[in-house]
């Protein structure tokens, strides 16, 4: 049905966009200024449009590529290991995505496509676009869609999940890990991870942070063993416990801490063998301003 530019067509694909834009570009904060864009310049089109929902997908993925090769040269200069802004929601609400459509390592994954295959898998996997749908919003040729499709099916083959994460396994595992690290049990530490495990930290250069991915079980208990030893080990801080509270980071239970130079976001990613697949801290405060809304 052909509609003209309105606020009430635009707030019905809302979600919709939002979800796109956070997928292609791993930030809270630029998915909605994307979405607002994209308002923009739909109400400013002044012209009817036959199909409102695929316009504002069209015009969503556009902007998106648009940033996502503007970043380019900021990823390059980044310091330390990137991660994408976590996704939270209150524990008590349904889960917005599947967690294994939207989880830390899946988008990470999302991270080594190039732009252009990403937004082909995104809109063909995720968002159900057709082919040439998907051709007419790139610009680009089916036969070529197609490719850089295939192209992003190999990539990624391993990368996400083809199990269905058990919500309730998941938080006991973060729990048990939380308690573990607060006593210090390092034995117990090590029994929750699995052997191909990695932790990742984001500090941006702005917060301390380790310089690099800590790789398997030993790597991880001796990074966690030396800030024991000096003294800046968490969740404990020379105060005693710190302030925390329980999310839900990128479709799986997480942590958020409270030390005295900034919030921290800690999420856990299980594996198909019952114990921890990954930790990702984000320090970095720039990527935290959305905790205060």
């Amino acid at each position: 049905m052909t509609r003209t530019p309105d606020l009430a067509t635009f707030e019905a694909e809302r979600p919709r966009m939002q979800r796109l834009a956070y997928r292609m570009l791993g930030s809270v904060a630029e998915a909605e200024d994307v979405v607002q864009d994209a308002w923009i310049r739909w109400s400013r089109s002044g012209e009817a449009v036959e199909d409102p929902a695929a316009w504002l997908v069209r015009v969503t993925s556009r902007l998106c590529l648009d940033r996502l090769r503007a970043a380019k040269v900021r990823r390059e200069v980044y310091r330390g290991p990137w991660l994408p802004e976590p996704l939270i929601e209150d524990l008590t609400e349904d889960p917005l995505e599947r967690a294994e459509d939207v989880s830390v390592a899946f988008l990470l994954a999302l991270e080594r496509l190039s732009p252009l295959e990403r937004a082909v898998f995104l809109l063909h996997e995720v968002f159900d676009e057709d082919y040439d749908a998907i051709a007419q919003t790139l610009e680009r040729s089916e036969a070529a869609v197609r490719q850089l499709a295939s192209r992003a099916r190999g990539h990624l083959q391993a990368a996400k999940p083809r199990y269905r994460v058990d919500q309730e396994a998941a938080s006991r595992l973060a729990a048990a890990f939380m308690a573990a690290a607060a006593r210090g049990d390092m034995a117990t530490l090590r029994t929750l991870l699995s052997e191909d495990a990695v932790m990742v930290t984001d500090g941006g250069g702005r917060r301390s942070a380790a310089l690099r991915p800590l790789i398997g079980p030993a790597d991880i208990i001796a990074m966690l063993q030396g800030l024991a030893w000096r003294g800046r080990a968490w969740p404990i801080s020379s105060e005693g416990p710190l302030k925390s509270r329980s999310v839900r980071i990128n479709g799986l239970p997480g942590v958020i801490l409270e030390p005295d130079d900034g919030p921290m976001t800690i999420a856990f990613q299980p594996s198909e063998d019952g114990r921890l697949s990954g930790i990702y801290i984000i320090r970095n405060p720039e990527k935290l301003t959305h905790l205060a809304r």
